[in-house]
């Protein structure tokens, strides 16, 4: 099982990095807090304070198309917010 998928790199997220030395992960659904703490701190090689996770729901999404009318769901995924001892960073792109 991957435990983390990707970083979520979105406005919100990199205002938390700045502020408040915190960095969010999408990370499998079936992931506890103890397993996203051990796979940050063996993956980044940094000190975890804290985990907060949440599930975020899909949003519903819907077009016209030639055949009609389309709606349907996004899929839900979970969310990992990392807090990371102070004077540590994690850097995303040193792995491209």
């Amino acid at each position: 099982m991957e435990i983390i998928k990707k970083p979520i790199l979105t406005e919100k997220a990199s205002l938390l990095t700045e502020k408040l030395n915190r960095y969010a992960f999408k990370v499998d659904h079936r992931a506890n807090k103890i397993q996203i703490k051990l796979a940050v701190e063996a993956m980044f090689g940094v000190t975890v304070i804290a985990v907060n996770t949440a599930v975020v729901a899909g949003k519903t999404k819907s077009r016209h198309t030639k055949a009609g009318f389309v709606s349907g769901r996004a899929p839900k995924y979970k969310k990992a917010i990392i807090t990371v001892k102070d004077g540590e960073t994690i850097d995303f792109y040193s792995t491209l």
